[in-house]
Parts: structure tokens; C-alpha cells; sequence
């Protein structure tokens, strides 16, 4: 059987994405931008628009080990930067074929109770790549808003259970630790997909089987949405440790926002976020549409598409040369989040100069 894939999206309206500085090195995005992203791009053979999508992810990975780096020289800085950029690429690189939407993958949605996107923004992506859609909302009378979530997170445990694909779509508002609309923590979100993991584990053949997660791909497209993927990813670690259970692997996770933004909507006749406008544009509308959607189209298409959000193209002859940031409270730049495996983390460890033992986050930010 082919492995399955669940994607779960959250939308949220928003007003405003706003600019995280911190202290230490790198300072902030836009100073990195500024005095280390001309000397790490000079070492690696990408264009500029390939380094552009990686340069927050590199950003954010050396914030992370700010303390570490800092006591570097100027050169050594640049080597570190430079190889944790590689390694990024190398992810992206043996990550982007993933099926996300692909032909006998049915989609299960949970929409917002009160307000959402019209059942045929899935349906007719369901229909278009050869799979079908099963969608739940709050729109009887006799439902709850508690029943309606109970209800999804048994089929997000059933696909987590399950050896066949499977994708869901969930839209709503977004807290940076909770799927604001049904109200679900991303502790009991991990709580349900770990649930599953263990019921699969239990039917495999090996008595030693770990809980794997990297069958699926959980998309967030809502307010908060990279800090709250980082937020699950560190609720699953904790979850299975506390009950002794050995994760092998998170799952993907795509975020329609990145750190600290908020997620923005088109108002009218629907209600259409612009990360799923950009999905329904460029895999549903526009023709000839591909076999399956993989995890590139993500990273690649849809986040370049997003990038014109807040910013204006700068062009010449020969087409667009850069942007001008226009609106900084429209930017969400999309961002995806991989596993690590033992290899990947001693990599990792490597190129930062860390212990073989030292604890790392089991996802890695791919841009």
C-alpha cells in the first residue's frame, strides 16, 4: 500500500503580520538580510530567487543556536550560514516529491462553524485529481461545536491509523496554539495523531514497530500558523515521551504564515483566503493541471506566489529583478517543515558543533 498523506489546513482572517526582532545575532530578518545574506549567497551556486526562499529558513535555524554562532568570526559565521544553506537545499531537494494531493487520496474537511469557504473550494479539488471529499461543519442545529471536533479528530486519528492516503482540510481561525474555531489545543491535536500512530504500530509485524508520523502532511494556512506546527511538533515529542513511546518521525507540516503573522482573506460574495486562492489558482484553474500536487509545488509555486503579497516586482527587460516591500502587514510567507531522521540531526550537530547527544527539534524549516 502507498503511504498515507494527511494534510490539514486552518484558515484565519488577520490584520497584521508583526516583525519578531531579537536580540543577539542575527538581530533580526532584515539585518541578516542586509549584512550576511551578500557573503552566504556568494558561496552557493543558487539564483537569487532559490536563495530568497531559503534565506528565512537559514535565518531562523541560526537564530535558534544565536548564542553559539555569535562567539564565531566573521568567516566562520559565514561557513556555518553556508553550510546550514546547503543543508537546507539538500532537504528540499530529497523532500519535494511528496504527494500532498495526488489521485486516491480523499480529503476530509472541517469548516469554520460560523463562516468558510464554500464545500466546493475542496469538493472540486477532490473531483479534479481523482479522489473524493468528506466535509464537516457546524451548519445543523442539532450539532456542537465540541461534537463537530470530535468528530474530525476521529478521522484524524483513523488516517494517522490507516496505510492509505488520506488529506484533510481544515478552515478556521488560528491561535498559535490552538485550532481557534472548534477549539482543538494542538496537544490534543498530537494526542490524536499519536493515538493513531500507536493503534498502527500495535497491527505491524515487528514487535519493536516506533510511531511514525511521516506518512502525513498537515497543512496550516491561519493566523499563527508556523508557530503553531512548531508548537504541535513540540507537543508530539513531548506526548510520546511522557507515555514512553518512541516517535520515529513528525509529520511534514506546511504553514500559510510564517512566525508571528497573521493570515489575510479576500471578503465577498466567498471567503477566500489568499494561500487557498493561490492553491485553487494554480492546481485547479489553471490548465494543463499536473498529475498530483507534490510538497515543490508548495515550497516553490505557491510560496512564490504569496511573495507578492505586501510587495511590489521590480522589473527590466528581461522581467522581474527584485521587490519593493510595499505593506509588510500583508507578507505571510508561507513556510514547510520537514522530518529529521538520526542522520539529519547528526548532521546538523556537525555543521553547528554540537555534542552527538544534543537535543534538536525533529523538523526542519525548508522555506
Amino acid at each position: 500500500m502507498k503511504p498515507a498523506v494527511l494534510v490539514i489546513l486552518a484558515l484565519s482572517l488577520g490584520t497584521r503580520c508583526v516583525e519578531a526582532v531579537e536580540a543577539g545575532f542575527p538581530r533580526s530578518l532584515e539585518a541578516f538580510a542586509r549584512e550576511f545574506s551578500p557573503l552566504v549567497a556568494a558561496r552557493l551556486d543558487l539564483s537569487p530567487k532559490r536563495y530568497r526562499q531559503i534565506e528565512p529558513s537559514v535565518y531562523h535555524l541560526a537564530q535558534a543556536h544565536a548564542e553559539r554562532i555569535d562567539a564565531l568570526s566573521r568567516e566562520a559565521q559565514t561557513d556555518v550560514l553556508a553550510n546550514l544553506a546547503r543543508f537546507i537545499e539538500t532537504k528540499r531537494s530529497r523532500t519535494g516529491d511528496t504527494p500532498v494531493i495526488a489521485p486516491g487520496r480523499p480529503l476530509v474537511g472541517l469548516l469554520d462553524p460560523d463562516r468558510g469557504l464554500d464545500p466546493r473550494e475542496i469538493t472540486a479539488l477532490a473531483s479534479a485529481y481523482g479522489t473524493t471529499a468528506t466535509i464537516f461543519k457546524k451548519d445543523q442545529a442539532n450539532e456542537t461545536v465540541p461534537s463537530v471536533a470530535d468528530d474530525f479528530l476521529a478521522a484524524v486519528s483513523a488516517a494517522a491509523a490507516a496505510d492509505t492516503p488520506a488529506t484533510i482540510v481544515v478552515l478556521g481561525h488560528g491561535l498559535p496554539t490552538q485550532i481557534q474555531s472548534y477549539a482543538i489545543p494542538c496537544e490534543r491535536l498530537a494526542e490524536t495523531l499519536l493515538d493513531g500512530a500507536a493503534r498502527q504500530a500495535a497491527g505491524a509485524a515487528s514487535p519493536d514497530a516506533r510511531l511514525d508520523l511521516s506518512h502525513l502532511v498537515l497543512i496550516f494556512d491561519d493566523c499563527y500558523s508556523a508557530d503553531f506546527s512548531l508548537n504541535l511538533a513540540a507537543a508530539l515529542e513531548r506526548g510520546g515521551r511522557d507515555n514512553g513511546l518512541s516517535l520515529a518521525s513528525p509529520p511534514v507540516l506546511i504553514a500559510g504564515t510564517n512566525r508571528d503573522c497573521v493570515g489575510h482573506a479576500d471578503l465577498g460574495e466567498k471567503f477566500v483566503p489568499h494561500f487557498w486562492r493561490d492553491v485553487i489558482e494554480l492546481f485547479y484553474i489553471r490548465r494543463p493541471r499536473p498529475g498530483q500536487v507534490t510538497l515543490r509545488d508548495f515550497f516553490e509555486k505557491v510560496d512564490n506566489m504569496m511573495y507578492g503579497y505586501g510587495r511590489a516586482t521590480q522589473v527590466d527587460g528581461q522581467g522581474t529583478v527584485t521587490y519593493r516591500l510595499v505593506d509588510p502587514d500583508l507578507c505571510q510567507d508561507p513556510v514547510v517543515f520537514v522530518p529529521l531522521d538520526e542522520a539529519d540531526l547528526a548532521t546538523l550537530r556537525d555543521i553547528l558543533g554540537l555534542p552527538a547527544d544534543a537535543p534538536l527539534p525533529r523538523i526542519l524549516d525548508i522555506g
